[in-house]
């Protein structure tokens, strides 16, 4: 009952090894000589060759096998998990400085996207109880994203997410957020208090790469209120000395 399990794992091992010789050879290299360096008999890496250029593994050219679209997709990937981790890391250095939960967000194809949040049980993180992307008007990291972009697409935005109560100190209308959005300092943080959660106050602080709006935010509770700014200067510190010295991929 074993037995075919077993010829998978060693189908997927054989296969793994072709590739991997493949990945050696960026001028292309013909079928023996992938077998010989794989360590396989000719007909079975013809079959295993044919199998990975029907998935997209690789591709065959004049006799000679390359990489293909979806092994290139699985380098890219690898590239993008080690951004991330990157990010996540330097998050998680952050928040044990600053002492609170650390968020970081960009704004794409018109929604708001938390792509990494770093905290910990002594400083956990807002629930999100509502959906950010669809309450971006009442946390920091919303308005911190909305305030970058330009009027026509800040209003499209907020039609497509209409401006609604969440907690008693939540802003009322689209009008009165908008000229609060107008009123932003380029490079200031973005406060909010209990707007978004009751008991939580958040701070967000705008980065600037390309044509991408992207955001760092901490938050605190609210009895922690009056440490909120000065945490919030010393993140766009940490923040403007990385971008000082490196440059950081906003999209990860």
């Amino acid at each position: 009952m074993d037995s075919h399990p077993t010829t998978l794992i060693g189908s997927v091992q054989r296969a793994m090894r072709l590739l991997e010789a493949v990945a050696a050879r960026e001028q292309g290299a013909p079928a023996k000589q992938l077998a010989r360096e794989a360590g396989l008999a000719l007909p079975t890496a013809y079959h295993l060759l044919r199998t990975l250029v029907h998935e997209g593994y690789l591709r065959r050219e004049r006799g000679l096998f390359f990489l293909g679209e979806a092994a290139e997709r699985l380098s890219s990937s690898g590239a993008h998990q080690k951004r991330r981790s990157t990010v996540s890391d330097m998050l998680a250095q952050w928040r044990d400085t600053i002492g609170a939960p650390v968020y970081y967000a960009i704004y794409s194809e018109g929604e708001i996207e938390v792509m990494c949040v770093a905290d910990s049980a002594a400083n956990p993180a807002v629930e999100e109880w509502a959906d950010f992307r669809e309450t971006g008007h009442a946390h920091a990291i919303g308005l911190c994203l909305l305030s970058q972009l330009d009027d026509k697409s800040r209003r499209d935005h907020l039609d497509r997410y209409p401006v609604q109560s969440i907690t008693p100190y939540t802003v009322r209308d689209k009008d009165r957020l908008l000229r609060r959005l107008e009123r932003t300092g380029r490079m200031e943080p973005v406060v909010e208090r209990q707007e978004y959660a009751l008991g939580t106050v958040c701070a967000a602080i705008p980065i600037t790469a390309g044509s991408t709006a992207a955001a760092m935010a901490i938050s605190l509770p609210f009895h922690q209120v009056d440490r909120l700014l000065p945490a919030a200067r010393k993140l766009q510190s940490e923040i403007g000395r990385l971008l000082g010295t490196l440059a950081i991929s906003i999209s990860i």
